[in-house]
């Protein structure tokens, strides 16, 4: 095992922490107890427009209750390291904030990828491993590439049915999503004119997307029907209302405060989808039954969380377990596939019986999308680009029949593709948009021409007469 692994196992802390309260408890009978046990003064997520709230804000009290989620974020202050420890006594959990990335950005095997499609996405690979390409033109690059109508991800789930008597109707139309990540890039001309609700959970930084990820997991999520720059279609549910909140920095980086305050916000604007492609370290076994619990009371209230398994493994020697916060049974999980539909060799496993599986799988390598200015257009590879194909075919499903919350989650797993692989690798299989059968209809006039008065001929033919 490289230096590189051994160091990304150790799990990050920010200082604060969450605290999960009693189940049933409102919020304002949870801060007046949290205040008489501990002296802590607690704000309320409600005191504040659409429940959003800054580290400035927070800053200004000891913590704040996320009302949604019946979890506290808590400061880090020589009193209440003190006072945290009363709360076990009471009913509450409390576990340390993690530091969570954007997957895939840091880690070995998603560089080797990147480096592999260097003359597909130069600009970003700069960033990313800092190589150098001499002589590159990215325009005349890009205009050299052949469209050929859809991604190879839309056609292999059902998006962009590659059968004539296949069709899809379903556009996403009254559906919320909400890309929980590094912001957007708001003048990505395939957006130009669409409405995006926004809201920034970094201090210091507006919602524009200064990294990348997160423009391309909203494309692939809700990117549009079709774009005059783009080489093929590449977003699902063009039709949907996109949410964006920046819960990860420019850098890449954020806390699970954020990420939960995040969360809290999407359910507070009744946002049907949350797509997250991120992810913090696990250390040993378990999860986190704050994120769990938060999940689970998101599904109550029609809320389906959609998470990254990781980019940990390196197969086939090492499989390495799905990391927090998608571990939590309560939220989906969402493994990798290559246009083979094998696994890819970077997605995490399920290796835990009882919790921690791979719920789904989606397309996860050279997957095609949206990227910030200037370059526009990139193909990565990871669960983090699996994650919004899942998230964007929950929305088809959801407007197709109105399912949400639990129901939806059944929905995405019953109607999965089998593949031949492992359960711990791809749970219930390949993802499925909605589609319908297409309707033929051929004239009903014809006379069969009688060569033999026992034996009439059918000019129709054989094959279109079983379809009629």
């Amino acid at each position: 095992m490289s230096k590189n692994l051994k160091k990304e196992e150790k799990v990050e802390y920010t200082g604060r922490y969450l605290v999960l309260l009693p189940e049933g408890s409102n919020t304002s009978d949870s801060i007046d107890q949290i205040s008489s046990i501990s002296g802590l003064n607690l704000t309320s997520s409600l005191a504040f427009e659409n429940e959003f709230f800054t580290d400035k804000d927070l800053a200004k009290t000891d913590g704040i209750v996320l009302d949604k989620l019946g979890i506290a974020i808590v400061n880090e202050k020589p009193e209440i390291k003190m006072s945290i420890s009363s709360f076990g006594d009471n009913d509450m959990i409390v576990e340390k904030e993690r530091v969570v990335y954007a997957i895939g950005m840091l880690d070995e095997s998603t560089q080797n990828y990147v480096e592999g499609y260097r003359d597909a996405v130069n600009q970003m690979t700069n960033v990313l491993v800092g190589t150098e390409v001499e002589d590159y033109n990215y325009e005349e690059q890009q205009s050299e590439v052949e469209s050929v109508g859809a991604t190879w991800g839309l056609k292999a789930t059902n998006v962009v049915p590659t059968s004539f008597l296949r069709y899809n109707p379903y556009n996403g139309a009254g559906i919320k999503v909400a890309i929980l990540d590094t912001g957007f890039d708001f003048n990505h001309p395939d957006f130009a004119g669409r409405p995006v609700v926004h809201q920034s959970f970094i201090t210091g930084e507006s919602t524009q997307d200064g990294h990348g990820h997160g423009t391309h997991c909203t494309g692939t999520a809700c990117g549009p029907i079709s774009s005059p720059s783009a080489t093929e279609r590449y977003g699902i549910a063009y039709a949907a209302s996109i949410y964006i909140g920046k819960v990860l920095s420019n850098g890449g980086s954020g806390g699970d405060g954020g990420i939960l305050a995040g969360i809290n916000w999407a359910i507070a604007n009744r946002c049907d989808v949350v797509s997250m492609s991120l992810r913090g370290l696990v250390s040993g076994t378990g999860y986190s039954a704050v994120f769990e619990t938060a999940a689970a009371r998101a599904l109550a209230q029609g809320t389906l969380i959609i998470a990254a398994a990781g980019n940990d493994s390196a197969r086939p020697g090492v499989v390495k377990q799905v990391m927090h916060p998608a571990n939590c049974p309560s939220i989906m999980a969402v493994g990798a596939v290559d246009v083979n539909l094998n696994i890819a060799s970077f997605s995490n496993g399920g290796l835990y019986p009882t919790y921690g599986a791979v719920d789904i799988v989606a397309p996860g390598v050279n997957v095609y999308s949206s990227t910030k200015l200037p370059t526009k257009y990139a193909s990565w590879n990871g669960t983090s680009m699996a994650t919004p194909h899942v998230a964007g075919i929950a929305a088809l499903w959801a407007q197709a029949t109105g399912l949400r919350g639990i129901n939806l989650w059944k929905k995405l797993t019953s109607t999965a593709k089998a593949l031949p692989l492992p359960g711990r690798d791809v749970g219930a299989g390949l993802v499925q948009a909605p589609t319908k059968t297409r309707l033929i209809k051929f004239p009903i006039d014809r006379t069969p021409i009688l060569v033999n008065p026992k034996f009439p001929i059918d000019p129709i033919g054989p094959i279109e007469k079983i379809i009629r």
